[in-house]
């Protein structure tokens, strides 16, 4: 079953859509198709000052796709990456990554995910680098079919295998990034290309960026209510990064993706959606050194809204504290809120019919509905504790912690629509990291 369908939307705007909308992955490159979305890292560009040039992790490299989507607030479109330039790589590095996800409803435990990833980062001749990454996600559990439904034929599980590899060309005062990205599961296999372009002023305190992807998707579900159906999604992406001090440094950024085909969740009773989807996010960024205590403080806010005329509201913080002998601590949090999608129907079930269908139903109609829980309007917290080990000069290891629960009455800036099962999941990934 494709996954952007089982696991929680804490995004469903960014259809990526799920309410997964996918947050904030530690990594400055390429993202493959998601099918939820991201991590939002903290890049920084060249020229900072060494003390907020230090990132959440000793190294950066490119995460399981999953991972960044699974418990997190996402910042960008499928295809693209984040903008931001970074200075030529100068040591190769490998990393292994193994993540686990847990959610679950009252009285349910729901979807499982066990999904490691291999990254590589490779320089070359001094103005090249070229980077790949591995992922294989089990995933295994049961999925609602309306709501908060479950039923025993929902029980589901799959496998997707997923690689990505991005080819990058710097310059003395910009970068150009070019990747290709592919994804499969026995019923979606994913496409995506993308392009992003970093160029930085005379003085390196201003860094402009601007991106393109294309993602192209077939769905083929096993219960064949579709076959050989397609999407289609391109994005655009408009950044500025500006040094405000050698403290501080701000980053304003734009998304828009237009999307075309099919959207329904084919494993959902009564669900149709539009054949289009457009969506528009701004993201706001500070990084704020604190040099009596050495840590740096990493604060976001991002507005989204879109054509299902779903709006929501997303902030985040995290902070990095180094401890001494080669620990460095980074807590984090999420804050989430987002109104329903304008088919989308309350619990209230027809009279007559009964559940799933809503009041009014009309039998062979072409309506727009669906009771899809990510869809809903709701409100989200995400609380994390990350710790990095500095092993050696070469070796370092990390392990991260979360736990996200979601709820109807959550919702900060909307209170209509009628409370559905509140949501948990946790999640933990360990990695390592070798750098020669």
């Amino acid at each position: 079953m494709k996954l952007l369908q089982v696991v929680p939307a804490w995004v469903a705007v960014a259809a990526v859509a799920i309410d997964a909308l996918k947050i904030l992955l530690p990594t400055n490159r390429p993202l493959m198709p998601p099918r939820l979305p991201p991590h939002f890292p903290a890049h920084l560009p060249t020229g900072l000052p060494a003390q907020l040039a230090s990132k959440t992790e000793p190294v950066q490299l490119t995460q399981s796709t999953l991972s960044t989507a699974l418990l997190s607030a996402a910042l960008i479109l499928p295809g693209i990456r984040i903008a931001s330039a970074e200075p030529m790589p100068e040591h190769a590095l490998i990393s292994l990554k193994y993540l686990k996800y847990q959610d679950s409803q009252p009285g349910l435990t729901r979807i499982s995910v066990d999904a490691p990833s291999v990254s590589v980062l490779a320089p070359i001749a001094g103005e090249w680098s070229l980077e790949g990454t591995l992922t294989s996600d089990a995933v295994s559990g049961a999925s609602p079919r309306y709501h908060t439904a479950i039923s025993g034929a929902s029980k589901m599980n799959d496998q997707r295998n997923a690689g990505d590899v991005t080819v990058t060309k710097y310059f003395p005062r910009g970068s150009l990034a070019m990747g290709v990205a592919y994804s499969t599961e026995h019923d979606y296999v994913s496409r995506a290309v993308s392009m992003l372009g970093d160029f930085s002023g005379e003085d390196k305190n201003t860094t402009w960026s601007l991106g393109f992807g294309v993602s192209k998707d077939k769905i083929n579900p096993v219960n064949q209510i579709v076959v050989d159906e397609k999407k289609t999604t391109v994005n655009l992406l408009l950044g500025l990064t500006q040094i405000l001090s050698t403290q501080d440094i701000g980053q304003f950024t734009l998304t828009y993706a237009r999307g075309d085909g099919y959207f329904s969740d084919p494993y959902k009773t009564l669900d149709n959606r539009p054949r289009t989807r457009n969506q528009s996010t701004a993201l706001v960024r500070w990084n704020h050194h604190f040099s009596g205590t050495e840590g740096t403080s990493r604060l976001s806010y991002r507005y989204y809204t879109d054509t299902y005329h779903i709006k929501a509201h997303t902030f985040t913080g995290e902070y990095l504290d180094r401890l001494g002998h080669g620990w460095t601590i980074v807590p984090s949090f999420r804050l989430y809120t987002q109104n329903a999608a304008s088919f989308y129907f309350d619990p209230v079930y027809d009279k007559d019919y009964g559940a799933p269908f809503p009041p009014g139903y009309i039998f062979g109609g072409n309506q727009y509905l669906s009771a899809d829980q990510r869809l809903s309007g709701f409100g989200a917290v995400t609380l994390g504790i990350k710790l990095i080990k500095q092993i050696t000069p070469d070796w370092t290891a990390d392990i991260k912690l979360e736990t996200y629960e979601q709820r109807s009455n959550w919702q900060f800036f909307d209170k209509r629509g009628l409370a559905l099962d509140p949501l948990r999941a946790r999640s933990v990934q360990v990695g390592i990291t070798r750098k020669w």
